[in-house]
């Protein structure tokens, strides 16, 4: 009983063996060397060479010196050599064909060593060494290392079997040199593979963490953009709810209907300005459940944020710090919505930010022009005079303004200049209420005073 159990399990192991090894040595499948970078054709038209030259030289080796007729001297050689051509596309089918070659001259030449071939090198020529051992190293490089180490395996085995097992009368013993080299090659190949397959790896890793960084900066530009946009929605839930509680007042003897109205529309008011602050404090705090406090800006939580206005105070701001800046307005001023101001200002700041950190000596100009439609920004830099030092930003600011533009439904181009110098410019649109003033400037009393 227990014999017939270990025998199952010996036929069932060498059963999955065989079906191992006729997997992975029975394909014809495509195998092709990958391109050079730099000489695509470089490595197939050297190998082309070898093969040219293992053939020249083997040829007349088996016809002088192991007595061979021109017949098999051909096929022999040219199986050989004809390998490494196979090699290129099909390593597999190359190594079975290079094996075929090489037992067929072996024997060929196994009668001949009893005669006028005593002495040749048995079982492998020099020209069978050399042309399987560049088959053994396309081997390695294009195939798994498990079928690498099974093709040097079988050709060990080969060689064992002619050399140790069958032997001859007289002949010069290449078998261990050959199996030697061959091992040589099928290490160097596979540690050229591990290398390979390395770099690929870490260039893709390097690919993925690049786009995750960058989809982190978007994510968290986002975030800062929809901070500030929330104070901006904020304050004008204020004033519909001073507006709302205001109206009654405005109007003589206001009917109960309108006076439960305008209370509705406080209190929700009120209500979503209460869920825009809860929000608003998510936002602005790395944990939820923490309180508000200063976000990244140094910027209190609940500070004004900033309009054109506050443009000349940004650009003394970075006069200070060193840049020259000139500012130029064109066209007829008119209010615009907090958004688009509150976006343009911040477009302003990071390409200033950007002049001082990447072009030293550098000049800038700035300028912001009214447009019927929108807004048009536009900041322009010379040529650096010195070398930008290293910097210690993220790289992601223009990420961050073409981000404010799209939210606006506009656009930015950020490009080189043919001078040296640098240009940024932003269409920044105003939509159809662009021209009405602050909606808590529109109520008015009786007598037509505000």
């Amino acid at each position: 009983m227990m014999e017939s159990r270990v025998v199952r399990v010996v036929v069932g192991r060498v059963r999955r063996t065989w079906d191992v090894l006729r997997d992975d040595l029975g394909t014809v499948r495509t195998d092709p060397l990958p391109p050079s970078t730099w000489l695509r054709w470089l490595p197939h038209g050297a190998l082309c060479l070898i093969a040219f030259g293992t053939f020249s030289g083997g040829l007349p080796q088996l016809m002088d010196h192991a007595s061979l007729v021109v017949g098999y001297a051909v096929v022999i050689t040219l199986g050989q050599s004809g390998a490494v051509v196979v090699a290129l596309r099909r390593p597999v089918v190359a190594w079975w064909l290079s094996m075929a070659a090489t037992v067929l001259g072996a024997v060929v030449v196994h009668h001949q060593l009893y005669g006028p071939a005593a002495g040749f090198q048995w079982p492998w020529t020099v020209s069978g060494i050399v042309s399987h051992l560049f088959v053994l190293l396309l081997v390695a490089l294009r195939v798994p290392t498990r079928v690498a180490v099974e093709v040097l395996a079988l050709t060990a085995l080969v060689t064992y079997v002619l050399q140790g097992l069958w032997g001859g009368p007289d002949y010069e013993s290449t078998g261990m040199v050959a199996v030697v080299l061959f091992a040589t090659a099928v290490l160097l190949g596979i540690a050229l593979r591990g290398r390979r397959e390395a770099r690929a790896e870490l260039r893709q890793q390097t690919t993925l963490t690049a786009e995750e960084r960058a989809r982190r900066t978007l994510l968290e530009e986002r975030s800062r953009i929809a901070r500030e946009l929330h104070d901006v929605v904020a304050h004008h839930m204020s004033v519909i709810s001073i507006q709302a509680q205001v109206a009654p007042h405005l109007v003589e003897n206001p009917s109960d209907e309108l006076r439960e109205n305008l209370a509705g529309i406080r209190q929700n008011a009120l209500d979503a300005l209460t869920e825009l602050r809860r929000v608003l404090g998510v936002l602005r705090s790395e944990h939820p459940d923490s309180p508000g406090h200063e976000d990244g800006s140094g910027t209190a939580p609940h500070a004004p944020q900033p309009t054109l206005d506050r443009i000349e105070a940004l650009v003394e701001n970075t006069r200070v710090a060193g840049l020259t800046v000139t500012t130029e307005v064109t066209g007829e001023r008119r209010p615009l919505p907090p958004g688009v101001e509150l976006s343009a200002y911040r477009i302003v700041q990071e390409a200033l930010s950007n002049v001082l950190r990447h072009a030293p000596g550098a000049t800038a100009h700035v300028v912001l022009t009214h447009e019927p439609h929108g807004l048009g920004v536009e900041v322009t830099n010379t040529r650096p005079t010195g070398e930008a030092p290293p910097s210690a930003g993220a790289g992601h600011g223009l990420l961050g303004m073409r981000e404010r533009a799209a939210m606006l439904g506009g656009n930015l181009t950020a490009r080189p200049r043919s001078d040296g110098g640098y240009l940024v410019t932003a269409r920044l649109p105003a939509d159809s209420r662009t021209g009405t003033a602050d909606p808590a400037l529109q109520y008015k009393h009786k007598d037509g005073t505000p």
